[in-house]
This record gives structure tokens, C-alpha cells and sequence, in this order.
């Protein structure tokens, strides 16, 4: 698709909205035709690197995002790039997106020099993402009720649900089949979670309800959370739109006066804080969740009423042992 009458790109952009196109910087020499030939040889390699180094299709739509971003901010083949190139392109990547992207960006492009140029370049040294380990808001069980209760169409009110009482990420609740609720052992599959991982999930029975009463308003022989187009065409797969359910997920959440940052990979959050404020061990939690690792299931703790408490608790101990005398003025 052709972006400025230049650089032509082999696969759908998001080059094209207004923020990006308006701080895109173009240098005074464009790609000819030589060089236009070069860069397509190289996306396509790049394309065939992450397919045999078995990215998952999110990790290569994002990387080569990365080549194309950086081609059509600079208009020259990826390959002649210089430092200052670099550091021109992240510096303005930096003023308009978030560090999220800007680490995509980094990661697709350092895989773009190893495996396609055969190269190592040192991104320390052009840009390194700040460090940030973030606290995320939590809602309580009645603030949960509240938000589903308010929300006014049936589709997000089970999607909260299922998100909410199985502790599941949004793709993995849009993607939920038919056949992967088992009613006799009433356990649901996950599949191809987080890095490529299956797991069985306990469901509600009130969550089971729930979503036998939406499938009974479309009917989809395979999806749970058909698309509005799949609903009326049973042979197309496509669940869902994400972004539908976080807009509606914003709208609830400003009808019902809560100002935390709430998404709806928080109501995953509040699946795990809330069973650990029941005593549920951090082992079983570990394995409901999907976690590699038991230190990322770990963080939950600091979110518990219970650990704040404690900490409260000891802190105040602390302060009551102090004898101060206050000055009146």
C-alpha cells in the first residue's frame, strides 16, 4: 500500500494514521528503485526468520511493524540505517507513543540485525526504556458486582464475567470455543495462553449460566464470543473485536463513578488478589493464572487487604512506641 507516494509496503500498516504520518521525518534522498527492491527482499526475509524462529503471530506482527515503521520514517532501506538515523527515529517514537511500543520497536529491530543482517547492534547506547514496576489498581468484589451489574449489553456483562471469575486474559476469553467448556468436570481449556501454554480452569457455576445464556442469543457453532459479522455468517471464526470490550469496560466504569485505571486485564487482577485474600496458596494460583514463574504470581501479595493490614499494623506499632512532645505553634 502506498504511503506518500514512496515506500510500498506488502502487508496492512498502521502507518497511516495522522499521529504517526504527522511526525514522520523524510530525509532528502527517497528510495529509488534499487533501493525499494532491496527493502522488500529484506521484509520478506525478515517475515521468514520469525516464522522459523517460532514467534507467536503477535510477535511477529509487532517486529515487523518495526521494519516498516522505521522504513517509512527514514524512506531508506532498513539495511543503510546509521546511528543517528537510530536515534532520530526512537527519539520521535518516544514523543508519540508509549515506551511499550518503543520496546517492540527496539526488540523487532534487534531481531531484524541478528537473524536477516547478520548483525549486533548495541541499543543501550541509541535508546534504553526506563525501569518501571507498577502497582496496578484493584477493584473490590462489590465495585466487580457493581461494574457487571451496570453494564448495559449482555456480551460485556459475560465477558466481565468470564474475564473476572476465571482470571483470564481478554484473548483468551474471546477465543473461548464451545468445546473447550467441559459441564461434567466443569473445567474450561485455555489454549495457547501466554507463550504458547495450555491450562484447565475451574469455572463457575454461575459463570457456566452465563455463558450458556449468551451462546443462546447467536448460536455460533464454535465461538462463545462470535464477532457482530460471525453472527450472522457461522462459517466465519473471527471472536470479538478487543477493543469494543475495553470501551465498554471505560463507559461502566465512568457510569458507576470509579476513577481507578482500570482495564480489563485488571479484572484478572482482581481474580487473583481476591483468592489470595481467601487463603488460596500461591502454588494453585500460579497454575490458575498461567505463570512461568512463581515470582510473578508473587506480586499479588502486596495487593492483599490482608498484607496491608499487616504492614499497617506494623507500622503503627512502630510510631506508638514514640514519646513526642508537639510545640503549639
Amino acid at each position: 500500500k502506498p504511503l506518500c507516494g514512496r515506500v510500498t509496503f506488502k502487508q496492512p500498516s498502521i502507518l497511516n494514521n495522522s499521529m504517526v504520518i504527522s511526525t514522520m521525518r523524510y530525509w532528502s534522498n527517497p528510495m529509488n528503485t534499487s533501493q525499494q527492491q532491496r527493502y522488500n527482499y529484506l521484509y520478506e526475509q525478515h517475515l521468514i526468520n520469525l516464522r522459523l524462529q517460532g514467534k507467536r503471530p503477535s510477535t511477529i506482527d509487532g517486529y515487523a511493524r518495526a521494519v516498516r515503521r522505521i522504513t517509512a520514517f527514514c524512506d531508506k532501506s532498513p539495511d543503510s540505517l546509521s546511528i543517528d538515523e537510530l536515534k532520530q527515529y526512537f527519539n520521535s517514537l518516544i514523543q508519540t507513543h508509549s515506551w511499550s511500543t518503543v520496546k517492540i520497536d527496539r526488540n523487532g529491530l534487534q531481531f531484524f540485525y541478528r537473524y536477516t543482517l547478520n548483525k549486533q547492534w548495541e541499543w543501550l547506547a541509541i535508546v534504553k526504556p526506563p525501569q518501571v514496576k507498577r502497582i496496578s489498581d484493584i477493584l473490590t468484589p462489590t465495585q466487580v458486582s457493581e461494574v457487571i451489574n451496570q453494564t448495559k449489553r449482555l456480551r460485556y456483562q459475560v465477558v466481565f464475567m468470564a474475564l473476572y471469575s476465571m482470571g483470564l486474559r481478554l484473548s483468551e476469553a474471546l477465543n473461548l470455543t464451545v468445546h473447550d467448556i467441559d459441564k461434567a468436570t466443569m473445567l474450561v481449556h485455555v489454549r495457547d495462553g501466554k507463550g504458547g501454554k495450555d491450562r484447565m480452569v475451574p469455572i463457575p457455576e454461575l459463570t457456566l449460566i452465563a455463558l450458556r445464556c449468551y451462546w443462546k442469543t447467536h448460536c455460533h457453532p464454535m465461538l462463545i464470543f462470535p464477532s457482530t459479522q460471525a453472527k450472522s455468517q457461522p462459517e466465519i471464526q473471527t471472536p470479538m473485536d478487543k477493543g469494543s470490550v475495553q470501551k465498554a469496560l471505560k463507559r461502566v466504569l465512568q457510569d458507576c463513578g470509579i476513577h481507578k485505571r482500570i482495564s480489563p486485564h485488571s479484572l484478572r487482577h482482581c481474580f487473583a488478589t481476591h483468592l489470595l485474600e481467601q487463603g488460596l496458596d500461591l502454588r494453585s494460583l500460579q497454575q490458575l493464572l498461567g505463570h512461568a514463574s512463581l515470582n510473578t504470581t508473587a506480586r499479588y501479595t502486596q495487593l492483599t487487604k490482608v498484607k496491608q493490614r499487616d504492614m499497617s499494623h506494623a507500622i503503627n506499632k512502630l510510631t506508638d512506641k514514640l514519646n513526642i512532645t508537639w510545640s503549639e505553634t
